[in-house]
């Protein structure tokens, strides 16, 4: 079991959703936090929350510069950090004919890119103390592909194949990673998204927002104590909610054909 006590851990998007979950339960396993967010009122927030002591910094992850800059300040203050979690993300729905460059540009720089620049400015210092886990969030989009999240999969896939092959760059090592593919999470990701179309023609966003949460049966609380968990546990994959345990399977059994079980789903799913 990984030993969290007294450590330093890291968590982007730390404003809402299961950032700041996350935030919460590693404060209360006696973490040292840095956490950072865009949002500067739901980081405050989030940091009234907590117990030990934490660092705040309001952060784009998609700036190369000012994720470094975030790294170093960590380091400053605590001397390395043991647990990264690069979690900041956001959303586009839209078909891939009509999705504009700027949309796909500004998601794959945060969700993508912004994995990629935490991972590598936080990396040397745990192979230089043989001990840290990285912790990628990927999606349950990032095994299976959906009508008008052509972007959001792009991301989430990358994601997921830029863990898994930093995982046996580091094999052997003290340094562990994670990636996780959470389900439907009731988080304000679909409200604060780019909404476009869904993949029923639904152009009414916050429509979609009350149908994802109707949908979203797993609360950030229960997917930061899955994460938790698997940290812990040495896992190197999470999967949060039955949902994805669902999914994960039906992509294994019907790899190629899954697209009839999706568009079942969604014809089922809540109008």
């Amino acid at each position: 079991m990984y030993q969290l006590q007294g450590k330093v851990a890291v968590v982007t998007g730390a404003g809402s959703g299961i950032g700041r979950a996350l935030a919460q339960l590693l404060d209360a396993k006696g973490c040292k936090l840095a956490i950072a967010d865009i949002n500067e009122k739901g980081l405050a927030e989030t940091a009234a929350t907590l117990k030990t002591e934490v660092m705040t910094q309001k952060l784009d992850v998609a700036n190369r510069a000012a994720v470094y800059a975030f790294a170093e300040a960590v380091k400053a203050k605590y001397g390395s950090a043991h647990v990264v979690v690069n979690n900041a993300g956001v959303a586009v729905s839209q078909t891939v004919e009509k999705i504009s460059y700027e949309d796909f540009e500004w998601l794959m720089g945060i969700n993508f890119w912004g994995v990629v620049y935490g991972t590598k400015a936080f990396l040397p210092m745990m192979t230089a103390q043989n001990e840290g886990v990285m912790v990628n969030i990927s999606s349950v989009f990032g095994i299976i592909a959906v009508p008008t999240q052509s972007a959001y999969n792009a991301a989430k896939f990358a994601v997921r194949g830029f863990t898994e092959s930093l995982r046996h760059e580091v094999h052997g090592t003290g340094v562990k990673t994670v990636c996780v593919h959470p389900g439907g999470i009731r988080t304000n990701i679909a409200a604060a998204s780019r909404h476009y179309t869904d993949p029923r023609g639904m152009t009414d966003k916050k429509a979609v927002a009350d149908n994802f949460a109707k949908l979203a049966r797993t609360t950030p609380e229960q997917a930061a104590a899955t994460i938790v968990r698997g940290i812990e546990r040495g896992s190197d994959r999470v999967l949060i909610g039955a949902d994805a345990w669902l999914i994960d399977r039906i992509q294994r059994w019907f790899p190629i054909s899954y697209g009839g079980f999706l568009r079942l789903m969604l014809k089922l799913g809540p109008k």
